[in-house]
């Protein structure tokens, strides 16, 4: 088995409309995750009630909007993502982007996310 074939058989690799996401580590109130997105594809602009992120790109270029506000990041920026604030991640480039997502708080389920705009229909 490859090592793709690996990570995607794993519990902890999910793949996304966007791209995919795997879990590298987790505890009681925090989980590391690496995540990939796709040439010209984006994340839904959305909010967490429990949980603050910390992201730090390590390939690639990232356009995030924090609460209506457009930050460029390139190999090695980082963001904070405050619990509450609107967020969205794009790759604006043509090659992968991937970026390193640090998240903390006191619950941090999927289940945790409310889409305020989303490009795949998975809004309520």
């Amino acid at each position: 088995m490859s090592k793709q074939e690996d990570a995607e058989a794993s519990p902890l690799f999910d793949r996304r409309p966007w791209g995919s996401f795997t879990v590298l580590d987790e505890g009681r109130a925090f989980k590391v995750k690496r995540i990939e997105v796709l040439p010209a594809k984006r994340l839904s602009y959305q909010r967490h009630a429990h949980r603050a992120e910390h992201w730090m790109v390590v390939e690639g270029a990232a356009r995030v909007t924090l609460d209506g506000r457009e930050i460029m990041l390139r190999d090695g920026d980082t963001v904070d993502i405050p619990v509450g604030a609107a967020h969205r991640v794009e790759n604006p480039g043509d090659a992968l982007l991937v970026f390193i997502e640090i998240q903390r708080g006191d619950y941090l389920g999927e289940d945790d996310i409310v889409r305020l705009e989303d490009d795949f229909g998975r809004t309520a």
